[in-house]
């Protein structure tokens, strides 16, 4: 049996085990097996820093028939704890690609299992909720691997902010606008797509506090997307809660969580998430139906925010949960979903030209 053969095993907390064969690195990760629904773009996927802390399954049967190239990596470095597919390609045809998908798991040690029931699997996790596992390499017996994954921390409060944070202030790009983004996991598209409209983006490490960003003079700032639970990053939640009403402000995904739980409200853990290209989110002001691109598995609740000067202005098609929300007194919004896309659907780019319109709209009121 050749090294690409390796047995793997992923096996979950509940006791269901998945047999199949070893496309990257050995070893052993323990995560939160969650599930994507996205037909391509699993390069993105596997550089999203949302991703710390779980193992992803990809429904879509067949994964890296494209390869892997450098333009389209969304961070530093892949940030998952594993990667789960029915088939790896052993090819990759695409004019673009620099490596196979297979050479890129190598290169960034990331344990990866094909040849299970992606199917089976995902059915089971719609049906029980997503929950501890283990991917490990080899043949080790399964109570030994049931014993360790029983024995591993979850994501509900635990800070994995931190892990995937840039570790110093950066500057991206040159513009009118200044941008201060509090990086909380961000995704370079997010980067790319400010810099676009004429953005200055200066991305800080999520643990800067309130009066350093002050002395950066931004006109807005953004919270970026991120891993795991909101709720034990509490120096984020501080430093957000004093720049409302100072300065404009987006967030996205773990910032739109961020910023619910500064304006006072909770969040909570859906069953299985939403990780996909497919979600379908209905603008209340106008009705309009977006398809976006998500990647959580916490939300803001709603009962507990609709007190707080705030308006619901986006809500999921299928589960009715917040997608969106806009303070009533100050320029200060945020969606659960990715308007960046990479990967996904660019129906929701045009929130990124409102809040540079928040921008320069305060910059005139104030003189600059």
């Amino acid at each position: 049996m050749t090294k690409k053969q390796e047995l793997a095993q992923l096996v979950l907390e509940d006791g269901t085990v998945f047999r199949g064969v070893s496309c990257g690195v050995a070893g052993e990760r323990y995560g939160e097996v969650v599930f994507n629904t996205s037909m391509t773009g699993y390069q993105e996927i596997i550089t999203d820093p949302s991703y710390a802390g779980q193992i992803v399954t990809m429904t879509y049967p067949l994964i890296g028939n494209y390869g892997v190239t450098t333009a389209d990596i969304e961070s530093r470095k892949p940030f998952l704890e594993g990667f789960v597919m029915r088939e790896c390609s052993q090819i990759a045809s695409n004019w673009r690609h620099e490596k196979t998908l297979r050479d890129y798991f190598i290169e960034h040690t990331i344990v990866a299992i094909e040849g299970i029931d992606t199917r089976r699997l995902t059915k089971h996790i719609r049906e029980q909720g997503a929950m501890r596992a283990i991917l490990a390499t080899g043949n080790k017996p399964i109570t030994q691997l049931l014993k360790k994954v029983r024995a591993s921390e979850g994501l509900v409060g635990k800070d994995l902010v931190k892990g995937v944070t840039m570790p110093e202030m950066k500057e991206w790009s040159g513009g009118k606008c200044r941008v201060v983004l509090i990086d909380c996991g961000v995704k370079y598209n997010i980067i790319r797509l400010l810099a676009e409209r004429g953005c200055k983006v200066i991305t800080i490490p999520a643990t800067t506090p309130f009066d350093a960003i002050r002395n950066l003079r931004p006109d807005g700032i953004m919270l970026s997307n991120g891993p795991g639970d909101p709720e034990p990053v509490t120096y984020v939640i501080k430093t957000v809660r004093g720049l409302i009403g100072k300065y404009p402000v987006f967030g996205i995904c773990l910032g739109h969580q961020m910023l619910g739980l500064a304006l006072g409200g909770k969040t909570y853990k859906l069953k299985f998430g939403h990780h996909g290209g497919n979600q379908p989110v209905k603008d209340l002001r106008t009705g309009k139906v977006d398809i976006t691109a998500q990647n959580h598995g916490f939300v803001v609740d709603v009962k507990t925010i609709k007190k707080h000067d705030v308006e619901i202005t986006h809500m999921n098609c299928n589960d009715h949960t917040v997608e969106g929300m806009a303070h009533k007194k100050f320029p200060v919004f945020s969606v659960q979903y990715h308007p960046e896309a990479g990967p996904g659907p660019h129906d929701p780019a045009y929130l990124f030209d409102q809040f540079v319109a928040n921008m320069k709209k305060a910059k005139r009121r104030s003189g600059k």
